[in-house]
This record gives structure tokens, sequence and C-alpha cells, in this order.
């Protein structure tokens, strides 16, 4: 796609459309538009005739959205550090939250952990209950 001036020393900051950041993050336009709609990717530039166009800023955006999503951070929980991060307008203000939110979703695994270990030991009693009377028979 086109090179477009970033600021006043013409600067070149490379524009996408939604097709090729899709491509490029194996996103859907979908999901794009999705997060667009709900305020997680509120950047993005529009041209002549409506098209979207998309920049660095927001192809790194999309790409800490896809982090914290695999980290297991809900759609809610992005929502909540994006309107965070407006408040403050500060990266400084915002780790702090994203660390408490990580530390809460890690106590949470580790106590799923715990309870599908306890589960794992259920299943292999029983397991082991019904083979002693299949080999009894």
């Amino acid at each position: 796609m086109n090179q477009a001036p970033l600021n006043s020393a013409d600067q070149p900051q490379k524009r996408y459309r939604i097709g090729e950041i899709g491509k490029l993050l194996d996103l859907s336009t979908r999901t794009i538009r999705y997060y667009e709609e709900i305020g997680l990717l509120n950047t993005v530039k529009r041209i002549e005739g409506g098209r979207r166009i998309y920049t660095e800023d927001d192809l790194r955006r999309l790409r800490f959205i896809k982090k914290l999503k695999l980290l297991g951070l809900s759609l809610g929980e992005m929502a909540e550090l994006e309107n965070h991060y407006y408040q403050h307008r500060t990266n400084k203000k915002v780790l702090p939250k994203v660390a408490e939110l990580l530390h809460r979703h890690s106590t949470e695994i580790e106590s799923r952990l715990n309870e599908l270990g306890k589960l794992k030991k259920e299943i292999n009693d029983y397991l082991s209950h019904i083979e002693s009377k299949i080999n009894a028979s």
C-alpha cells in the first residue's frame, strides 16, 4: 500500500488495508472490525469512501491485543486497560494494571491446575476400581 506522511517532518508510515493487516496477523476482518466497534482499536483512520486504513501503530495494537488474549485476558479486561490508558495517557500507569490482571490470571490457572490434578486422581482411582471389578469377573 502507499506511504503517507506521518508528521510535519515527512516521516513516512506504512498504511494497510483491513485485508492486509488481517493476513499479517492471522485475524479475520470481522474480528478487526469488532475490536474497533468495542473500542479496543480506536485509532483507525478512514479515507474517501469510508475505507479503513491501518498504520504501524494499529498493527502493534492488534499484536498486543492478540498477546493479551493468548495470556487469558478477556475483551472486557482489555477494554478496562484501554480506558485506564486513555485516562492517564501513559504506559507507566497502565503497566501495573496489566501486571495485576496477569497475576490474577496466573493465580486462577494455578487453582484450576490443582482442581484438575484432584479430578485426574479421582478418575484414575475410579478407573482402577472398575478395572479390578472387570479382572475379578
